[in-house]
């Protein structure tokens, strides 16, 4: 009976040992930003032409470049951890590729950018991407800066460094990391990123400013956290507005467009989780930007295999009043290299 007991005590403390662990160590080092970080701050006289000339734009998710079509997720219903580091680095290279073929694009948004992160394979994407971007400048802040995330249980995801980069080929004088409220009850909020938007600021030779935002929405919570998103990003939207300034926004804001419906084409529509936009929630001057005949998203429950994995379009823009959208397309890419399409737009100021 003794030999019995000592068994189960072992059987029973060492997971509970590594749990509490675990759980002060990430307490401990849990990473805590400011409700507004200054990323970047530039003095000169740098102006943005505001009188017909056209820009361009590009917001995509590149997912780690660990989330290609071959793969299931397990936060996401399917069984695998992190994809092969062959396949990392294939999907690294043509991330990397396609962004220094649009080096033409005067803004690219992109959102989970890995920084020497174990799930993939600690390839600096941060260092790669800005590398191959000669003629942009690259704006960084952390969305998910964790030292161990234990899950799953005996096949941890590790050290995860993940954020939002923004690269633009024009002077912003100003740059902010701007920490969304609200966040999950500890233990939990110490493991799960710390969600926030990047804003640029250009002057504009009007004397007004063209407002660039980059942005990445809570996933995986029961809808409240978005909400609270929103609600703040809606305080910040109506006062640059009240300014006169002209406002763009872009990004995985993990929701559909006010109203959204699908022409897609062969692909099955998500419809498990879909949550919308509320259709009140900026006046009727704002501008939702999306190409509704391709989706941007899908579901990472399986490996996709068009017309059966579900799809959806979360990755969109947003605009202010006075600014002209002259074009809005989505690149379609089959999901290959990410869980994300590409969007691009073409846009000048009123």
């Amino acid at each position: 009976m003794k030999n019995i007991f000592r068994i189960f005590l072992v059987i029973v403390l060492i997971p509970v040992s590594y749990l509490v662990i675990i759980i002060l160590f990430g307490t401990i080092t849990n990473y805590k930003p400011e409700p507004i970080e200054n990323i970047s701050r530039i003095e000169g006289d740098f102006y943005l032409e505001d009188t017909g000339k056209v820009y361009t734009a590009a917001i995509w998710n590149i997912g780690y470049a660990g989330l290609g079509a071959n793969m299931d997720f397990f936060y996401d219903g399917g069984e695998k951890v992190r994809d092969t580091k062959e396949n990392v680095r294939t999907n690294l290279n043509y991330i990397t590729q396609w962004v220094r073929i649009i080096d033409t694009i005067d803004f690219i948004l992109l959102q989970e950018v890995d920084e020497k992160s174990k799930r993939s394979y600690r390839m600096n994407q941060l260092e790669e991407i800005n590398l191959s971007m000669a003629q942009h400048f690259p704006f960084f802040a952390y969305n998910y800066n964790v030292k161990m995330v234990p899950l799953p249980f005996l096949r941890p995801m590790g050290k995860v460094k993940s954020g939002l980069l923004s690269l633009t080929m024009h002077v912003p004088q100003q740059t902010d990391r701007y920490s969304f409220p609200g966040n999950y009850s500890w233990p939990k909020s110490t493991f799960m990123l710390d969600r926030f938007f990047l804003v640029n600021r250009f002057k504009l030779m009007n004397g007004k400013e063209f407002v660039l935002v980059n942005t990445h929405n809570s996933a995986y919570d029961d809808g409240s956290l978005r909400a609270e998103q929103m609600g703040y990003l809606k305080i910040f939207l109506n006062e640059e507005q009240k300014n006169g300034n002209y406002v763009l926004v872009g990004g995985d804001w993990n929701q559909c467009p006010p109203s959204f419906k699908d022409n897609f084409t062969g692909h099955v529509f998500d419809t498990s989780n879909v949550s919308y936009v509320p259709e009140n929630y900026l006046d009727n001057s704002w501008q939702w930007i999306y190409d509704n005949s391709e989706p941007t998203n899908r579901r990472v429950m399986t490996p996709y295999t068009k017309g059966k994995c579900p799809v959806t379009l979360i990755d969109f823009f947003l605009a202010s009043g006075n600014i002209e959208v002259l074009n809005c397309q989505t690149v379609p890419m089959n999901f290959k290299f990410s869980d994300h399409q590409p969007v691009v737009i073409s846009f000048r100021f009123k």
